[in-house]
């Protein structure tokens, strides 16, 4: 939710200059919890972490076809995204909201090659998966390398209920 939030914020940031939390600790959707002199990170601020290099970035204007994923009669894309572009470097930040599957998909970089890229990805085995004070890392980014690149064009596969964030 946080990603596909973000992405509507960023999608729209000629009429969105600012968007603030209104709370961050120890509330619904918080970036951190804490219980005495314990303290985590949730799944949310993992997300805020890895957008955060769209901030004072160029919106880059992407052109998406998405699968849809439907629940009961209601429909949304399966997939949302968005980039930006600060000092050189672009920042595609992808979001697959299909519990179920992944999906593989194919970007065209216009004007640009993605010559060194890494990513990072943030999932779990299970929907409901949280971060807790037993377990506190649970749920946090790790290494995506399931992409590959020639020229302008990188085709990657987005795991089931999945961010992505790739750095190029």
């Amino acid at each position: 939710i946080a990603a596909a939030t973000l992405h509507v914020f960023h999608e729209h940031a000629e009429r969105v200059f600012m968007a603030n939390l209104a709370q961050l600790v120890n509330v619904i959707q918080a970036l951190v919890l804490t219980e005495g002199e314990k303290m985590l990170l949730t799944p949310t601020y993992h997300v805020f972490e890895m957008f955060k290099a769209h901030q004072d970035a160029v919106r880059l204007p992407l052109h998406l076809q998405s699968e849809t994923y439907t629940y009961g009669d209601k429909s949304i894309p399966a997939i949302s995204a968005s980039a930006s572009s600060k000092d050189g470097a672009i920042l595609l930040t992808l979001c697959n909201l299909n519990p179920n599957a992944g999906v593989e998909l194919t970007v065209e970089l216009r004007g640009a090659e993605g010559k060194a890229i890494n990513g990072r990805v943030l999932t779990a085995d299970a929907l409901n998966a949280h971060n807790s004070f037993d377990a506190p890392e649970t749920v946090t980014p790790q290494p995506f390398t399931d992409f590959t690149a020639e020229g302008g064009t990188i085709t990657l596969r987005l795991p089931a209920k999945s961010v992505v964030a790739l750095n190029l």
